[in-house]
């Protein structure tokens, strides 16, 4: 049974337009000295996180992207280096830069390898925040290719407990596989934290003033709570692995692979390597495969279609509107935001604030269109 939390306090929300909240993170991101490009992308990868619905990887990241810039834990400009050409093997750092710019120079490094040869392994050690994985995913089925991306971070103290214990020994650890468009149905984009949240989530929940589902966190003792404070105050709790407390066996085998994949045998470093910088360091180990260069892509194609028609021609259970394949809840709420506006909680809004005049802006300034 869970610990009850303490009785909710929800923070006021406003509806702002994507746009807006593009401009005011550009903005700041300028601020901190990101020529144009770099501001746009690290705008454009977060308003998206937003408008897919992840609010965990959307402009909520800024304040602590901010403060990372002004403790040199990130550092502006940055681009991907080349540690070892393979051929169908790249070994990249992203010497610390910002994930939005890094990730995409790695995936466009490793498409043009997998068109060559037919498969392309990326190791991408080093970089900031890749943010939502799913982005690259993207990336990759957007040019027709198949990708796998394996993500561990490290730069602060673990945050998941293993199955079966009470202890955090290491982080989210995402996980992520796109396959390409057909010309009847969108990409399919699985982007999946091993833990049963983000972290990011904890840290809406936290400040919305809102509870936690059931089944995602236990408390310094080990004991279940939906209070999303444990994991703000010391001693912290933790979250669990993927299926909770019954299945989270599943989760957290995942989460290993992830860390040992991502982490150990890219080079980059596992959770154990660094837990006191307190930045957040990805490394990810990425595969992109051509389908032409596995099988006849047009079978392939007849397959995919076929499979997405039957489980979505499932009968809905008494709890669903129908089934959906991953991408789906994404499109449709980004539809929904488009058109709505996209929430950010009063606690949110002043972070952002208190954000942007730790680099010299003020509201006013903030609220004034550009011209």
């Amino acid at each position: 049974m869970n610990q009850p939390s303490p009785t909710p306090q929800p923070a006021a929300e406003r509806l702002y337009p994507a746009e807006t909240l593009r401009d005011l993170t550009v903005r700041l991101c300028r601020a901190m000295g990101s020529e144009e490009g770099e501001a746009a992308l690290v705008g454009r990868h977060l308003i998206n996180g937003n408008l897919a619905g992840h609010d965990s990887h959307g402009i909520g990241l800024m304040p602590i992207y901010v403060d990372e810039v002004l403790e040199k834990k990130i550092f502006v400009n940055r681009h991907v280096r080349v540690v070892a050409d393979r051929g169908a093997v790249l070994q990249l750092d992203g010497q610390a830069g910002f994930g939005q710019v890094i990730g995409g120079e790695a995936m466009t490094l490793g498409i043009a390898r997998a068109r060559e040869f037919g498969v392309a392994v990326v190791a991408l050690t080093n970089t900031h925040h890749l943010a939502r994985i799913g982005t690259w995913g993207e990336q990759c089925a957007d040019a027709g290719m198949i990708s796998i991306h394996y993500v561990n971070v490290h730069g602060h103290p673990p945050l998941v407990a293993p199955f079966g214990g009470r202890d955090a020994c290491y982080s989210t650890n995402p996980y992520c596989t796109a396959i390409p468009a057909t010309d009847r149905h969108p990409r399919l984009i699985l982007d999946m934290a091993t833990s049963m949240v983000a972290m990011g989530k904890v840290r809406v929940a936290n400040n919305r003033g809102v509870p936690m589902p059931e089944g995602c966190l236990i408390d310094p003792d080990g004991r279940a709570t939906n209070d999303p404070g444990v994991m703000y105050r010391e001693p912290r709790g933790a979250l669990l692995p993927f299926g909770g407390q019954v299945a989270g066996h599943k989760g957290y085998g995942l989460a290993l692979i992830c860390e040992l994949l991502a982490g150990a045998l890219t080079g980059g470093g596992t959770n154990q390597h660094d837990r006191t910088s307190l930045r957040i360091i990805n490394n990810m180990l990425t595969i992109i495969i051509d389908p032409a260069a596995v099988g006849d892509v047009d079978s392939f194609r007849r397959d995919l279609d076929e499979v997405t028609d039957t489980v979505k021609a499932s009968r809905p259970s008494e709890a669903s509107d129908g089934v959906m394949v991953p991408g789906d809840p994404e499109r449709r709420m980004r539809e929904k935001r488009l058109a709505e506006g996209i929430p950010i909680d009063a606690n949110t809004w002043s972070e952002l604030m208190a954000a942007a005049r730790r680099v010299g802006l003020n509201e006013v300034a903030l609220a004034a269109p550009e011209g």
